[in-house]
């Protein structure tokens, strides 16, 4: 059974800094593809990052390119995201999401079977 938890969110000034971890259970970070989207209140999900095993390639949305930054923990089996230099328009819920097959694109909602609950992040 495969458990996808999000923690770290919280609220941050204009300018400020979190960092957001999804824990994974029953699913090797080492496999597939691990990515982060969010969604707005009244907006859809999008992409923000995703980081393909094989290769360790990492794509970020142009939204959050230079202020974002993905790692990983394989010894913890634990997805990170690094949020510098925060936004009010980085404002959403934030959402780890995860799949055995790289999926493509990479943005592509449905293309993940492993989703967490969500942690809320808010800029003001």
């Amino acid at each position: 059974h495969v458990q996808l938890v999000e923690s770290g969110g919280g609220s941050v000034q204009s300018g400020g800094s979190l960092r957001l971890s999804c824990a994974a259970s029953g699913y090797a970070v080492s496999s597939g593809c691990m990515a982060w989207f969010r969604q707005a209140p009244g907006g859809e999900r999008e992409g923000v990052a995703v980081v393909y095993t094989s290769g360790g390639n990492t794509y970020y949305a142009d939204s959050v390119k230079g202020r974002f930054t993905l790692s990983e923990d394989n010894s913890e089996n634990t997805l990170y995201l690094e949020m510098n230099n925060m936004k009010p328009e980085d404002t959403a819920m934030y959402y780890c999401a995860a799949d055995t097959k790289a999926v493509a694109p990479w943005n592509w909602v449905g293309g993940y079977n492993y989703w967490g609950q969500g942690t809320q992040v808010t800029v003001s």
